[in-house]
């Protein structure tokens, strides 16, 4: 007696999976310039290193004898695989069954994807095409309504994740419903330029219940959701999204309970850039490149930026200084001179939370005039942000070091300065409660309104009060740590991470969950 009509089963099984929703809906798939999720895993992981949790499951048709009928597989694939040789559960909808809206077996492993993940406190990354559930239902026939009762609430453990493990997520086309939600549930994200949308639901729905005729790329497309920061970054095509991915992850730690491990690093720690010390112009109204100082002080080509369109004001990116894995967060003069935004606030909160979470020292460059100002401001609700800005800073355990370059002023200043930060200035910092202008026009202002010539007189006490906004008195009172000369940031810096990354294992596992 032998197993073979049941092991000849298995294969088959395995046969119709591999085919995915057979050869016409592939074309259709590359027809749009496309890849199929199987592709997608192969391009994204190391050679030979996918390994597949549940390759049969799906749903089965039998004949009257209990023989195979037919088979439809699950239209979610899941597994371990590897990035970098560093291990990771991956997942993510198979347009080719059902246009990626899950049938049952697929939804079973989509659910699992984030429990799998946690079991073995890996890295997590999601590759979404699809929309959520369907009217027509899931597509098994079953006669059992909804989840038990008793039943795990399905979002906990996608909210488990948010503290304990690395996500990154990808919209790859069209992303509907759950898969939506489960795109921005992660610590980073990225759409494709041209071919991927966000939605909460697609236009029908929208036509049908609001009246607005509208399509999917208008509604949900780069150019809306990385500017409104529901995903972080824009890739060219599907290859630079992997590649974002794997950037990305190159700088986490396999869990919150584990540390990056370090790079080796060719960039001279002592390196100095003659061109920091003459970069900041004398003239305070004049612009200057800040991602240009972040560049020449990390290790030359470590930087990634993240969220770049969203919150202009701030610069929110990781690098790394003598090969040790870091966050940056630094003004943008050229957006609204740098002041915090409700945008930015809540954009650096994110950022800040992220690094919080996988044992990130962070390096803030600081250029803050304050919170932005106006009407629109107000209505933003920038005071509500930027305060749970200051607040989040405030909880951190990460080792942090802030360097002054031009302006630190007003409550936003607080949120650059962690606990116990490492604090250096350059000889163009300057510090108050306000900027020298606003604090000038509401403390002088009827000394100005009175004087023969108002604006000679407005200068003349601004210039007077500059000087008391200099950083030296500060140096010389201890109230930062040195006072340098510009150039000579990176070796301070680097200085600093050596000694400041040995106390990392010991806050490790005492921290708060600022995802929560």
């Amino acid at each position: 007696m032998s197993w073979n009509e049941e092991i000849n089963e298995i294969l088959r099984k395995r046969s119709i999976a591999l085919d995915q929703g057979g050869q016409e809906n592939i074309k259709r798939q590359h027809a749009r310039g496309l890849f199929t999720i199987r592709e997608r895993i192969n391009i994204l992981l190391d050679d030979n290193s996918f390994k597949e949790v549940g390759p049969i499951s799906g749903g089965a048709e039998r004949e009257s004898d209990g023989s195979l009928k037919s088979f439809s597989p699950a239209n979610f694939i899941l597994g371990f695989g590897k990035i970098n040789d560093n291990r990771c559960v991956i997942g993510g909808e198979d347009f080719t069954v059902r246009g990626g809206s899950p049938n049952e077996a697929g939804l079973r492993k989509s659910i699992y994807t984030e429990d799998l993940a946690l079991q073995h406190l890996v890295p997590l990354i999601r590759l979404h095409q699809g929309g959520g559930g369907s009217v027509t239902g899931s597509g098994g026939g079953s006669k059992v309504i909804g989840s038990p009762v008793f039943s795990t609430p399905r979002f906990k453990s996608v909210a488990r994740t948010m503290w304990s493990i690395p996500v990154a997520t990808a919209a790859l086309g069209a992303v509907a419903g759950l898969p939506a939600a489960r795109l921005v549930a992660s610590h980073f994200s990225v759409m494709t330029k041209e071919s991927s949308q966000v939605l909460v639901a697609g236009p029908k729905v929208v036509e049908r219940a609001l009246k607005e005729n509208i399509t999917k790329e208008d509604m949900g497309g780069a150019h809306i959701h990385t500017r409104n920061g529901v995903v972080d970054n824009i890739a060219e095509d599907e290859h630079d999204a992997f590649e974002q991915i794997k950037r990305f992850m190159s700088y986490m730690p396999k869990n919150a309970w584990s540390t990056v491990t370090p790079c080796i690093c060719s960039d001279p720690s002592n390196r100095k850039e003659d061109i920091l010390s003459t970069i900041i112009p004398k003239d305070r109204r004049k612009i200057y490149d800040m991602r240009k100082i972040i560049s020449l002080v990390v290790d030359q080509g470590s930087i990634f930026e993240v969220t770049k369109n969203y919150g202009k004001g701030q610069i929110t990116c990781f690098a790394r200084l003598n090969g040790h894995a870091v966050g940056i967060f630094a003004n943008d003069c050229r957006y609204y001179a740098g002041s915090m935004t409700a945008g930015g606030s809540q954009k650096v909160q994110r950022f800040i939370k992220t690094c919080e979470t996988f044992n990130l020292p962070i390096v803030s460059f600081v250029d803050e005039p304050g919170f932005m100002i106006g009407l629109e401001a107000e209505k933003a609700g920038t005071i509500r942000y930027g305060t749970g800005l200051v607040l989040t800073v405030a909880e951190c355990k990460v080792p942090w070091a802030s360097v002054i370059v031009r302006k630190s002023f007003g409550v936003a200043a607080v949120a650059h300065y962690g606990p116990d930060a490492y604090v250096l200035a350059w000889p163009s910092a300057e510090m108050g409660a306000v900027p020298v202008e606003g604090g000038v026009a509401v403390a002088f202002a009827r000394e100005i309104e009175n004087h023969p010539d108002p604006e000679y007189r407005r200068r003349e006490l601004e210039a007077s009060m500059a000087g008391r906004y200099s950083a030296i008195p500060r140096a010389e009172s201890l109230s930062i740590h040195d006072l340098i000369d510009p150039k000579e940031t990176r070796p301070a810096l680097c200085e600093w991470i050596d000694i400041a990354i040995e106390t990392i294992p010991d806050i490790i596992g005492r921290k708060g969950r600022l995802y929560r």
